[in-house]
């Protein structure tokens, strides 16, 4: 149990103030309100805060013991599992926290289980942990609360994960060869600048020739390296963390996000993805059961992208103020015509999960194909990245060498 510090106003309009043991902020509200106090503020106590921060261990503190999306899927089909075979939740719960391998995530599971203990729904404790169930989780999983069938509701979020992880497991895949070459010429880059040239440049320099202009290009950029790269270094690291200090504000990650889709060759296909993935999710909101408008609200949340997110928030909004989802889409502009034909299909028919299904899946495919040719797509650069290092490098040290090769035979 955790302790809170509370602010509230009774039923005379006088303030109260005081601390209450509970096991979360919502619990010391519904306590507050039994007693009549409309709470205004509810926080931690210092003592709590430096308490669970020294009771973390150094992974916790550091996201680097952060629950994966292969144990979220293990998690989900287990329970789907457990659910099915008759297992009461409880039960099933404290079985998966004695079972699991993370710490990070036995410990959320052994406080959900005190939480079931003490009256919790299992939404409720799922939402006290955002950090490793996020709000579509915690929906569907409300939504098999209210109808009876949380575990259709855990097949739907297994199918739906794994589905993620695929498509995040084939772009890792596709970009792996560009990614490792792009490596492999940064550090030939350094390497020459730094041990190689700088070889050539004492020897050309004794010599006292006329350099040709790609020998004066090479030597400059070896000096750069070599006189400068403390500066460079610090630089490098400094644009690191800003970009880092960039992407926590709001308008930062917003340009980021919004550039990212923007990129060649790579941008369509993460385009493609995360349309992918709000259609899917969207169909399996709206199939469960749950209003378009609010399922729009989760699965913004869901995309992962705020430039998408705004866009998919103002189709809501247009909803919301009686357009259809079809004219919704359209002024979006995120999706093409076949899409736009498929959703004014399934509006007509009642059958928009379905169709948002199809949806996805023809995105998926899309980006199937695009990852499959993504490696042949980027080859050609990879070559006349490395052709035009061979051409000056081969221009700028072997031509004077050539030349003074040429003088010497001459006398």
């Amino acid at each position: 149990m955790a302790s809170f510090k509370y602010i509230g106003r009774n039923n005379n309009g006088g303030q109260v103030k005081g601390a209450m043991e509970a096991a979360s902020t919502s619990a010391v509200a519904e306590q507050l309100l039994r007693k009549s106090i409309t709470p205004i503020s509810i926080s931690a106590s210092a003592e709590k805060k430096s308490e669970s921060l020294a009771s973390k261990d150094v992974g916790e503190i550091f996201g680097f013991n952060k629950v994966t999306l292969d144990e979220l899927i293990i998690f989900s089909r287990q329970m789907y599992a457990l659910m099915r075979s008759g297992v009461p939740i409880l039960r099933a719960i404290n079985g998966m926290a004695d079972s699991s391998n993370s710490v990070t995530l036995k410990k959320a599971l052994v406080n959900i289980g005190s939480q079931l203990e003490g009256g919790y729904t299992l939404s409720s404790a799922l939402n006290l942990h955002p950090e490793i169930f996020g709000k579509l989780f915690v929906s569907l999983i409300h939504v098999g609360e209210n109808t009876g069938q949380l575990e259709e509701s855990f097949l739907k979020l297994t199918n739906y994960l794994e589905r993620e992880q695929a498509t995040k497991k084939r772009i890792k895949t596709a970009l792996r060869y560009p990614s490792m070459v792009l490596i492999a010429l940064s550090a030939a880059l350094v390497i020459m600048n730094i041990f190689v040239i700088p070889t050539f440049t004492s020897m050309f320099a004794k010599l006292g020739a006329n350099l040709p202009l790609a020998t004066k290009f090479l030597i400059a950029s070896s000096s750069i390296f070599v006189n400068y790269w403390p500066h460079m270094f610090a630089a490098c690291v400094f644009a690191y963390f800003s970009l880092q200090k960039s992407l926590k504000t709001e308008k930062g990650r917003y340009q980021w996000d919004k550039r990212k889709i923007k990129l060649p060759i790579i941008g369509s296909i993460i385009e493609r993805s995360i349309l992918a993935r709000f259609s899917h999710s969207f169909g399996i909101i709206l199939k469960a059961g749950v209003p378009m408008t609010t399922g729009l609200t989760l699965v913004a949340d869901a995309v992962d992208n705020s430039f998408m997110q705004k866009k998919i928030i103002a189709m809501r909004v247009s909803i919301e103020s009686g357009e259809s989802l079809l004219r919704s889409a359209v002024a979006s502009a995120l999706f093409t015509p076949l899409v736009l034909q498929m959703i004014a299909v399934g509006e007509e028919t009642g059958r928009v999960d379905e169709l948002l299904k199809e949806v996805g899946d023809y995105y998926e495919r899309e980006v199937d194909y695009d990852l499959s040719t993504l490696t042949a797509r980027i080859e050609p650069l990879l070559l006349v990245v490395v052709a035009a290092m061979v051409l000056v490098l081969a221009l700028g040290i072997f031509t004077p060498m050539w030349d003074m090769a040429s003088a010497m035979q001459g006398k």
